[in-house]
C-alpha cells in the first residue's frame, strides 16, 4: 500500500510517531506544503498515485 502524508505545517510529535509507524510498513512519502518551492500541480498528480492520503 502507497501512503502519502501532507503537512501543512511543521508536524506534532505525534503526527511524526504516526508517520515513522507507516513508513515501517508500507511505501509512504511525506509532502510538506508550508515549506518554499512547491509544485502544486505535481502535488496534485501525487496524490492519485497514492492509496491512502492523509493531510495534517
Amino acid at each position: 500500500m502507497k501512503i502519502l502524508h501532507v503537512l501543512k505545517r511543521e508536524p506534532s510529535k505525534t503526527e511524526t510517531e504516526i508517520i515513522d509507524i507507516h513508513s515501517k510498513s508500507y511505501d509512504t512519502s511525506v509532502i510538506r506544503l508550508y515549506e518554499d518551492g512547491i509544485d502544486y500541480n505535481g502535488f496534485l498528480k501525487d496524490v492519485f498515485k497514492y492509496d491512502k492520503v492523509f493531510c495534517w
